[in-house]
This record gives C-alpha cells, structure tokens and sequence, in this order.
C-alpha cells in the first residue's frame, strides 16, 4: 500500500510514528552544539516541506539535524560565536545547490557510472552499521526496557492484523513507556520514569512520599513538562541576546570567513551521505529517485533546506536514516504521511510543553527501537548488492565492498574525513581506478 490515498484514521499515526523516529536525534544534534531545540525542531520541519516541494512531493523522506556538523559547530561556536556558525553552514548549504547545478549539467548517466550497485549496496550498509554504537548506547541505558520494547515491535509487525500491523513503531514506543511506568510504580528503583512528578498535584505528591520509596535522580525528569508554556512565538534575537533554550530563537547569523572554511566543506560528507540516503530510499520503495525527481533535485532540496535552518540559527538538516528504517517496515511510502509528521512537529515546535513531553521518552525505549531500524537499512544495502548480482568471487569486487564497509564504520580518519563519508569516496575512488580484469577475461575470452 505504497502511495493508496489514506484517510486521516490512518494517516495521523503513521505520521506520529514518523515524528518519533526523527525526534531524538533531531533535539540531540542542538543540545551536544549548544543550538537551540525548539529552533530544531521548527527548521527540521519546514526543512522537510521545502523539500517536498523542490522534489514535487515524490520522495518520502524526512529531515532532520545532521550528526556530521556537530564537531564543526562545537569549534566555531567556542572561537567565533554561535551567530559565525549559523553563517558558516549557510555557505555549506549552497555548496550542496552549486553540486546539484553541476549534476543537472552532466547528466545522471555520468552519476551512476561512478556509482555503480558494487558502491551503492555496501554504502547503505554503513548508514545503519554506523549507527550501531547510538542504537547500544540507548539500549544500554536499561537493557530490559530496550529488549521489551524490540520484541513489541517485532511481534506486532509479525503477527499484528490490520492496520495496527502498520504502527508497529507507534506501538512499541507506546508499551516500552508503558512498561517503564510499571517498573517504576512497582518502586524497581530504575530510575528512568519520576512517576510522582509526572502526575503533579497532590495524587502526585502522594505517590512520590509512598513508604520507603526513595526515587532515584531520573533520566527523565517531568517537572520540565509541568513548568513549560503551551504556546510560544518565535522570538529573533542577537548573538547577545541568544540562549539556546526556552522558546524558538531565530538567531541573526554572521558571516566569518574562517568560519566558513572550518564548517563548509562538510558538506562534501553530508552530500556523499544524502547519496546513500537516497539511493536507499529508491532501493526501500522501488522507484528510483535519482532519475524522478532526480538527484539533483533531491540535493537542491536538501541544500536549501541546511540554508534555511542555518538562517534561522538552527542545525544543519540532512536526510534521516531513521525514517528510512519506518519505510521499510511498515511498506507506507505515501509522501504526504512524511509531509503530515512535518507538519505535526513544526506545531509542536511552538509548544514547549509538548516538545517538553515527547522529550520524557526514555532513551532505552528508543534505544529497542533504532536497533531495528538501524538494522533495516544495513538490509537495504545487502539487498542491493544481492538485486543486482554483484559478484563477491570478483576480487576487485570484494575489496571495494570490504574497504568500503571499514571505513564506514570503523571511525578511521583520511585527510578531515570520517564514517560513512570516508566509506563512499573510497569505494567511488577504488571503482574508477581498480581494473576489472575478470570482466574483460569474459569480453576477450582468447585472451
């Protein structure tokens, strides 16, 4: 039921499951920086319409702060100031419109000859292989919660009917929390759920003083959620005036040259990464999106979209592997449910009370669900390569598939580059220039 059109019942879920993939990692990305996360959350929003329309709502992909810019910030901030840094990624933003304006010109034809599937297939892999380490860092909070959690999910994406077989996400975020408020009522002492604060009031005086219940300093921490407004506008301020928490801040950026060479060339990473991104997105849904809406569309959309956060003083945005992860287990490709989550957290983003409440999920429940869509999209890649028959009995074949794999995960460093993006220009380089003399053995057979 990729693209059916659903009715709001429907609809409105999917959505909610969307909105809690992308949250975590969204809000993260501000708080290591010191950048603002409701501003993130209201960038990753409109972000994520805007590229939806540069794409013409084709490509269900959702955006949200990028995890490569965060070193970068984090220097330019302490040297130059968070107004320097939000100016720097502008620039890095229209490095990705300069690249899509050079793709249009060359055509994709010349794309995919240095990105053949031997290249693709191990480059998905390490969009979820090197998400690994946050997946067991969020799991490991409260390995019980994480485990109780993941067998929900599998279990109601196995033997699920109907459309609760759709939300196994919204469902498995749904029974870990519900499960964490168990233990805690129980007095487990796990630390995770203050119970009592949460309820407020006197019911909720009452259950923090039971007899002999000593709670723990939380993870998560209600009072936030009950000191926090229902509404607030965005406010702009100056660097003077900047925060970085509260409300939504729009802050003034400011242009700094060194700023920009120490943040802009990132984007070479970030753009190798939306590659990965889409061309496991294509390989989720089957339609190729590198062709329609085109590859140099989807950078466009991305490009404008880091822009446009910058300028308003929030992160980067890029392409989310999380979301990617729904879409392949939930088999919903319908845009418009990435659009309506879009929508839902850009009203959120004005709301410190609910962005308050979605950020009490515990990071163990979140940590069983990434584990499976982490996973997901390392699948993804496995099947590209067994799709399109790449043979791994071909030496050549096997060495870009293996150096790309280690270096996408392994955290070695060349020359600023690291992860994934290290990975992919390794394997695009290694396929140029490696000879594939078991192919022309088959072509020249007599020789």
């Amino acid at each position: 039921m990729s693209n059916k059109p659903l009715p709001l019942s429907r609809l409105l879920p999917l959505s909610l499951q969307h909105m809690f993939a992308m949250f975590g990692a969204t809000i993260l990305v501000p708080l290591l920086t010191g950048l603002n996360p409701a501003t993130a959350l209201f960038t990753s929003a409109t972000g994520t319409l805007l590229f939806h329309l540069i794409t013409g709502g084709q490509v269900p992909a959702y955006l949200g702060s990028s995890f490569a810019f965060i070193a970068p910030i984090q220097l330019v901030a302490a040297e130059y100031g968070f107004a320097a840094a939000a100016g720097a990624c502008i620039f890095a933003g229209l490095l990705y419109v300069l690249t899509s304006g050079i793709i249009k010109l060359v055509g994709l034809p010349a794309v995919q000859r240095i990105i053949p599937p031997v290249v693709v297939g191990p480059v998905i892999m390490t969009i979820g292989l090197g998400l690994a380490g946050t997946a067991k860092t969020m799991a490991e909070v409260n390995i019980t919660i994480a485990m109780v959690t993941l067998l929900a999910v599998i279990i109601i994406s196995i033997f699920a009917k109907g459309f609760l077989k759709l939300i196994p996400i919204l469902s498995g975020i749904a029974l870990g929390y519900g499960f964490t408020l168990l233990l805690q009522w129980q007095r487990w002492q796990m630390g995770i759920v203050n119970l009592g604060t949460a309820l407020g009031g006197k019911f909720g005086a009452r259950v923090a003083a039971l007899p002999g219940k000593i709670m723990p300093a939380p993870l998560i921490d209600f009072s936030a959620v009950k000191e926090a407004p229902w509404f607030a506008l965005p406010r702009f301020v100056s660097e003077g005036a900047y925060k970085g928490s509260g409300g939504i801040e729009f802050l003034l950026p400011r242009f700094e040259l060194a700023a920009i060479l120490i943040i802009a060339p990132i984007a070479i990473v970030t753009m190798v990464e939306h590659l990965g991104d889409m061309l496991a997105i294509s390989r989720t849904v089957e339609k190729d999106f590198l062709a329609k809406p085109g590859l140099h569309r989807t950078l466009l959309g991305d490009g404008l979209a880091t822009s446009w956060a910058a300028f308003l003083g929030g992160p980067p945005n890029t392409t989310y592997g999380e979301n990617i992860g729904v879409l392949a287990l939930t088999r919903v490709f319908n845009p418009l449910v990435l659009q309506l989550a879009a929508g839902l957290v850009l009203l959120f983003s004005l709301s410190p009370k609910v962005g308050e409440l979605l950020a009490t999920i515990p990071q163990p429940v979140m940590g069983g669900i990434v584990i499976l869509l982490f996973g997901m999209i390392a699948a993804v890649g496995i099947r590209t390569l067994v799709e399109n028959q790449v043979d791994l009995n071909n030496v050549r074949n096997l060495i870009i598939v293996s150096i790309i794999i280690i270096f996408g995960i392994s955290g070695l460093k060349v020359l600023g580059l690291v992860g994934m993006g290290l990975g992919a220009i390794t394997g695009i380089l290694l396929n140029l220039i490696l000879p594939d003399r078991e192919k022309d053995k088959a072509v020249n057979p007599e020789n």
